[in-house]
């Protein structure tokens, strides 16, 4: 195989909402290339890009596919990546290592709210964007609709390179404006007719070609200024123009295109190979000292692991991008982000399973290895004496959440390995060993998601898994003073146990002056304070310690055993368990024993005076709150605002945006349990949302006292 230069390499993320026939089109284009001399389907479970046993058995695109063709003297790299919004970390990585992304969109159903949230990820990255709209051949499909919606929600950028002369089955034909020709196909696709533009589409076919020569003007000053001198164009500098246009998003070329058919896909290939971005036609990438790095075969040998997966046969198999320098079968590597040297022993281009070994791959390439030591998914790699190094894939947060275990107990380390390496795969499945909640959790970006992984794990590595509702973080504290003491005593033969504790607790907060004198009853108490503690808590929040003895009620040398009580009940509160917070602790007197006084004595003792005190202190709980942002087709807002508002949630508001409601609320977490199946229910899966944490806050006083009464009913059980 050739070695192509950085100004032979083009990199296309195929892109798009869930059944725009993504994988399909990739087969045409695998196909027009020669690359594969048969075309697979999705029915018949041979496609390129759809590998994975879970994959055919579900029928749908769950990891990212890299494929390359050999095409007009260039190499073409493509992600194809699955559509359902699940799915979007592969978008996400794709889009980072790639140059350009060609946005499908089904002509049979528009503008979907993936096919939005796909172009919200390529503005955010300043990616270049190219649409096919395809399935011109469904019945349903409608051309002129789909247009229209997209320039209402991507702008007038959005310029038609083609049109179609009919659509619905009868699909066959189109009027290319850059060129000026009309293609035609027989029944069976492939090879086009090319023809002069009928008499009667002339006039349509002129409009719109005028309005590509101006777009494409746009971008050059020359260009512009010969198109206002003689209002027309060479077609090389309509494509330089269209080129700059894309470097800097200010044209959206369409296409039309049928997969299923293969009617227009090696037109719009060769346009890919034509016109699209060159790698060092884009912004060079910054990395994480701030630095650009431009893709220079002659630079410093630095390589991007953006990808992994477990293959049958094979076992790890690492993705990266060539970001600077030229790389060779062979070559030791530093792994800067981990530390240790990895030896590049085999290189490979790829086209889904299939692996061709090559000796050299230049700046700006991808490529895949197999068999590193240690690498994990986002390392960089780099030659000895180089120290660049990237981490520039933000993914989105999660959620979904499950606790997950294995069936048998013992096979919990197993399925913490399987988990870890699953993460490798898709770093959007998150997991936490919850010490607070004593589970397993895993976090993920929908039902479907995290399902596929059930999947994976019980009928790839055949470990029985459950899946069972998350708890709560809930928080503890408090609303008012209150006082306790509690003396432990225990006498069993020798040595006994003796102390005694007397506190008074208070709601914390930062502008809060220092306790001079509490009353309760009748009794006051003047407080003294010798020394001060303050902790910071790793959930959130503080308890700050106030050593208020005087007299030598209580040793010194025993406070920190005091504390080490207060933090036992900070840990697990008195009210359901959970973390407590924002809790401010006056140790005013006590009593000690010459021989039986001692550190577990006044643990004891503390922890026990602080339970009764939270008890008295008029203590609430806190739920996490989370802010939503939902956006919804406007004719099922109404059902979407009755499902929020019976989840408890707060509407914030309301607005429109790009042809979609974005409703923004505050929800407690406990309420967004399954709120992804849910809505995808309510909107027959036409609708998206994204969730942040935002704070803690009360929760009302009937799920309180519900809470309470299964936490007591639990010690109860203990």
């Amino acid at each position: 195989m050739k070695v192509y230069q950085t100004n032979e390499i083009k990199n296309i993320s195929l892109l798009g909402s869930k059944g725009s026939g993504k994988t399909t089109l990739a087969e045409a284009m695998l196909y027009e290339c020669g690359v594969i001399k048969r075309r697979g389907s999705i029915e018949a479970k041979n496609t390129v890009s759809d590998y994975f046993p879970v994959e055919k058995e579900y029928g749908y695109s769950v990891f990212s596919t890299i494929f390359y063709a050999e095409f007009l003297n260039k190499k073409i790299n493509v992600i194809d990546c699955p559509g359902a919004d699940d799915f979007v970390g592969n978008a996400i990585t794709a889009l980072n290592v790639t140059d350009t992304g060609v946005i499908v969109v089904d002509a049979q159903y528009g503008v979907e709210v993936g096919t939005q949230n796909i172009f919200r990820t390529t503005a955010s990255l300043n990616k270049p964007v190219i649409f096919a709209i395809n399935q011109l051949d469904g019945e349903k499909a409608d051309f002129d609709n789909t247009l229209e919606q997209m320039r209402e929600i991507f702008g007038p950028k959005v310029v038609p390179i083609q049109y179609p002369l009919s659509c619905g089955p009868g699909f066959n034909a189109m009027i290319d404006v850059l060129l000026m020709k009309k293609y035609s196909w027989g029944p069976e696709g492939g090879v086009p007719t090319i023809e002069e533009i009928p008499a009667e589409e002339m006039d349509k076919a002129m409009e719109l070609h005028k309005a590509l020569v101006e777009a494409a003007a746009e971008n050059d000053e020359t260009l512009m200024e010969k198109f206002f001198e003689e209002e027309h164009l060479t077609e090389d500098e309509m494509r330089e123009g269209i080129r700059k246009g894309l470097v800097d998003r200010s044209i959206y070329p369409v296409f039309c295109v049928s997969a299923l058919k293969d009617m227009g896909v090696r037109r719009m290939m060769e346009f890919l190979g034509n016109v699209v971005p060159f790698v060092n036609d884009m912004p060079a990438p910054v990395d994480t000292a701030g630095d650009e790095v431009k893709p220079d075969s002659n630079g410093p040998l630095s390589i991007f692991m953006f990808k992994t997966t477990v293959e049958p046969h094979i076992g790890e198999v690492q993705y990266f991008k060539v970001m600077s320098g030229t790389l060779t079968a062979g070559v030791d590597l530093d792994n800067v982000t981990r530390g240790g040297k990895e030896r590049m022993a085999q290189l490979f281009c790829v086209c889904g399973q299939i692996k061709t070994p090559v000796d050299k791959l230049c700046a700006g390439d991808i490529g895949a290895s197999v068999k590193l030591k240690d690498v994990r998914t986002g390392n960089t790699l780099d030659e000895k004496g180089c120290d660049i190094q990237f981490d520039f894939i933000k993914y989105p947060a999660p959620k979904y959440i499950r606790a997950i275990r294995p069936v048998t107990e013992s096979d919990a380390e197993k399925l913490s390995a399987i988990l870890t390496r699953m993460h490798e795969e898709d770093p959007t499945w998150e997991i936490e060993m919850s010490k607070e909640l004593k589970q397993t959790l895993l976090k993920g970006q929908g039902e479907f998601h995290l399902r596929t992984l059930k999947w994976r794990v019980e009928n790839n590595d055949k470990l029985p898994i459950l899946f069972e509702e998350p708890k709560i973080p809930y928080r503890e504290t408090i609303t008012k003073a209150a006082r306790a003491d509690y003396r432990h005593k225990k006498q069993s033969g020798g040595a006994g146990q003796f102390g005694e504790v007397h506190l008074i607790i208070e709601p914390y907060s930062e502008d809060a002056p220092l306790p001079d004198t509490y009353k309760f009853g009748n009794q006051e108490y003047k407080m003294s304070i010798r020394d001060t503690q303050e902790i910071p808590l790793q959930w959130g929040g503080k308890l700050v310690v106030h050593n208020c003895i005087v007299g030598g009620a209580i040793d010194a040398r025993f406070i920190p055993a005091i504390v080490k009580g207060l933090m036992d009940r900070m840990e697990q509160g008195p009210l359901t368990g959970s973390y407590a917070r924002d809790v401010r602790v006056c140790i005013y007197d006590g009593k000690m024993h010459p021989v039986d006084s001692n550190e577990i004595s006044f643990r004891l003792a503390a922890r026990n005076a602080f339970s009764e005190a939270f008890r008295n202190a008029n203590p609430k709980v806190l739920e996490p709150v989370y802010d939503v942002d939902v956006m919804v087709p406007s004719d099922v807002m109404g059902d979407v605002m009755s499902d929020l508002q019976g989840r408890r949630a707060i509407i914030m508001g309301m607005s429109s945006e790009n042809g979609f409601e974005k409703i923004s609320a505050k929800v407690p977490l406990k309420e967004m349990a399954s709120y992804s199946t849910a809505l995808s229910s309510i909107t027959g899966g036409r609708s998206s949302f994204t969730m942040k944490f935002s704070s803690y806050e009360l929760v009302p006083g009937d799920v309180q006292d519900k809470l309470l009464k299964e936490y007591a009913a639990t010690q109860t059980d203990d």
